[in-house]
């Protein structure tokens, strides 16, 4: 990984590009247009003219250019576009989803295309340069996330110069992710075939976890760090780890233990191994001589510091190209190791290549890449033929990083040498969807993954290979944004709050949606032995008094040994919440009586082999809720961390009686203590009824209840609308003291420390009228 200036400025330029494809939507005016409901199976949903879109004052809607007429429009002219303005619409479709935008246009000013702004719903979307053409032509912007109902969509003049006849929403038409199993290697080992088969049979329905860990000695030698970290913040671990054959080079190369790791990841805990392969040239390659011990302070993988020639890299008998022939043997050592050990491997190599773009390597921030796209696919053929052939390596599933530049196809190796597609996403700092900055970025960038399956027609699988935020569940499932797998960078990447918040990983990690390491199948052709499985996988426990009974598991351990059980990272004690005697483990009542309302999940861990997870649905028979309420109010926390700066709770209000409810006449409490008094915000950071819609605020509770000493009554504006009978409203929150000092959740009154998914929670309450109509005040 390039962790320079570079590396995330190219991050955010590829978004920006992305961003831009979405000013096609933008230019649908202000017309506030609505999709209707019914259309021919072959007619898009909307289609506008230019001219009926909002125009600011700089636009002009014309028949001719300085004289010069461009017959072929549609409708009773075009917008001419220069050098400032806006485009604006109000678009309104039928549901929450993903839709193309297209556009009929003319751009005939300049051959290296015009660059113009994106905004969707306030939020700016990228830049796009429009490419040059004489007649009017169709463009597709790609595929972009509309929300159900009113869209604002404005297109603002970058460089401009450019005229629009006729725009076009429509839903979009979604490649069905269906990838054939199939390697380009015929001769894969059966592991590497299995693992194969896996990964096509979850893509598109399911994310992989994924983390890289730090190579060379780094985090003073404790490669676990990061993965410790997921581990006790979520309770589970990574299904995929990341590795880095750097260390093992002809220059300075030593053992840092990455081919052990790999063995042991796979073979002994059940995961899946990734790996990459910053191979180092010497900085004064002029003066080097093959075999000669360099100094890794005199070894680079940036062109800017090397005076090595990658364009003779690709040519027998010159002296770059036996140093690449040292660099493949060494990596093949490594790689031999593996097969060996039966140990299949995506494996990544000369990645990031495009880097800012170029065909010709100018944007180029590794050697490799340096000659540009025709030596780069030179390079990997040459790296593909030595191993599958001259050293018969077979245990390897081939990636490709790519990017979406309007250049990016030339430098794809081609469909026989590459088996999986993959994007590093770096946009938490630049070229944001949100405009935001220094804060994480849970877009899921759909639009990205999208172009990346356009770019093999489907044929590839596609995965978000380096990252640094991870997308959010609600993204990645409401935009089908099908990556195979997420993989941080590590150290601030993975655990700074700047890149990743805490409550968002906890929430994708346990949920159904993404992947960990204890839900893998046994990918092994011949395992000796299979992990440890437990009976049952799913147990209930009611917490009323005299109604909860001990639980007991069966264990068929598979000649392994129990070695502890843990929840959310927490070991259990034994002989006090539960106690194991041979192959029986039986968890005590009065251990699960602590458990609270809800899911939670009791891991048990081996000596050998993948844990194994029970399930403990936890309910309470003594707590009676209303069985005739007239609105039902759902709820879990987005942040269960018991110490945190931010309480989040999430809301969903059911009208379940059979007469509309005026929202403006609804209140919803949410009671906790304050831990240390002073002044408070809430933000409401989404909601189905508009955020803008709902209110806020702080009631101090005289004298305090246990667990409360504050509640947050949220409200809503008359322009929220009414609940029909069975209609819904979600309102997604969070607030926090003004000091951004922690408050202690784990006692409060409606906290909810189990479960990412809505469930009644009668520690909330509702009041239509100012009448309690749900919920059981503290």
């Amino acid at each position: 990984m390039n962790t320079g200036w570079r590396k995330r400025l190219q991050r955010a330029v590829a978004l920006m590009l992305t961003g831009a494809m979405l000013l096609g939507t933008l230019l649908l005016g202000l017309l506030a247009l609505t999709v209707p409901d019914t259309a021919h199976a072959d007619a898009p949903l909307l289609t506008i003219e230019g001219e009926d879109a909002e125009l600011s004052p700089e636009l002009q809607v014309v028949t001719e250019i300085y004289g010069q007429p461009k017959p072929g429009y549609s409708g009773s002219g075009f917008v001419w576009m220069q050098g400032s303005g806006t485009i604006t619409l109000n678009v309104t479709v039928p549901e929450t989803g993903m839709y193309s935008i297209s556009t009929r246009y003319m751009q005939e000013l300049s051959m290296d295309g015009r660059l113009q702004y994106l905004a969707v719903n306030g939020m700016t979307k990228g830049s796009y340069m429009l490419p040059y053409t004489t007649t009017w032509s169709d463009y597709d912007f790609g595929f972009h996330k509309l929300n159900k109902g009113n869209n604002s969509i404005q297109l603002k003049a970058g460089w401009g110069y450019a005229y629009f006849d006729t725009f076009t929403v429509d839903y979009a038409d979604l490649d069905p992710l269906n990838v054939q199993p199939v390697l380009t290697d015929s001769q894969a080992t059966p592991e590497t075939q299995i693992l194969m088969n896996y990964l096509t049979e979850v893509y598109g329905h399911n994310i992989i976890s994924g983390q890289q860990e730090i190579y060379g000695g780094g985090n003073d030698g404790n490669a676990e760090l990061e993965f410790e970290w997921i581990y006790d913040l979520t309770g589970k671990y990574p299904a995929i780890r990341g590795f880095d054959f750097l260390n093992y080079n002809p220059l300075y190369g030593w053992e840092d233990g990455t081919t052990n790791r790999m063995i042991d990841w796979v073979n002994n805990r059940g995961g899946i191994a990734t790996a990459s392969w910053h191979i180092t040239v010497p900085r004064n390659f002029n003066t080097y001589q093959l075999g000669d011990f360099v100094d890794w302070k005199e070894a680079t993988y940036k062109p800017t510091e090397t005076n090595f020639d990658t364009a003779k890299a690709v040519i027998p008998g010159t002296k770059e190209y036996q140093y690449v022939m040292m660099t493949i043997a060494d990596l093949a050592e490594q790689l031999q190791i593996l097969q060996d050990n039966d140990v299949p491997v995506i494996f990544r190599p000369y990645h990031e290549a495009e880097g800012n773009g170029g065909l010709n390597g100018e944007g180029a921030w590794f050697w490799w890449a340096s000659a540009g796209a025709d030596v780069y696919k030179k390079l990997w053929d040459m790296l593909y033929t030595e191993l599958t052939e001259t050293y018969d390596l077979h245990n390897l599933i081939w990636t490709y990083n790519s990017y979406v530049y309007s250049t990016s196809p030339a430098w794809y190796p081609g469909d026989d040498q590459v088996d999986l597609v993959g994007y590093d996403k770096y946009n938490t700092i630049y070229n944001r969807y949100d405009g935001l900055s220094g804060v994480p970025n849970e877009d899921a960038i759909s639009s990205i993954f999208y172009q990346l399956v356009k770019l093999t027609n489907g044929k590839k699988m596609v995965a978000m290979t380096e990252n640094d935020t991870v997308p959010s569940v609600k993204n990645l499932t409401e935009e089908k944004a099908g990556w195979l797998y997420f993989c941080p960078w590590y150290g601030e990447h993975l655990m700074s709050d700047a890149f990743n918040y805490p409550a968002t990983l906890k929430t994708l990690y346990q949920s159904d949606y993404v992947i960990t390491l204890d839900e893998l199948p046994d990918l092994k052709v011949n395992q000796p032995n299979p992990s440890a499985v437990i009976s049952p996988e799913s147990a209930s426990f009611d917490k009323a008094a005299g109604a909860g009974q001990d639980i007991t598991i069966t264990l068929t351990l598979n000649g392994h040994q129990l070695t502890n059980i843990s929840k959310d990272g927490v070991h259990l004690v034994s002989g006090q919440d539960y106690t194991a005697s041979g192959s029986t483990v039986v968890f005590n009542s009065s251990y699960l009586s602590t458990l609270p309302v809800g899911q939670s999940s009791l891991t048990f861990h081996f000596d050998g082999g993948k844990a194994a997870v029970l399930k403990v649905n936890v309910t309470d028979s003594s707590v009676v809720e209303p069985t005739d309420a007239q609105l039902t109010i759902q709820a879990y926390n987005g942040n269960t961390s018991a110490s945190t700066n931010g309480i989040a709770p999430k809301f969903k209000l059911i009208n379940s009686g059979d007469t509309d409810i005026q929202l403006s006449d609804v209140k919803v409490r949410y009671y906790y203590t304050i831990d240390g008094e002073e002044a408070q915000t809430l933000w409401t950071d989404w909601s189905s009824i508009g955020s803008a819609n709902v209110t806020s605020t702080f009631v101090k509770m005289t004298p305090p209840a246990a667990g409360a000493d504050y509640y947050v009554e949220l409200g809503f504006t008359s322009s929220a609308g009414v609940l029909p009978p069975g209609g819904s409203a979600e309102i997604q929150a969070r607030f926090s003291k003004n000091n951004w000092s922690n408050y202690n959740q784990a006692d409060d009154y409606s906290f909810m420390a189990a479960g990412n998914q809505y469930t009644n929670h009668n520690k909330v309450t509702g009041y239509v009228n100012d009448q309690l109509v749900w919920g059981i005040e503290p």
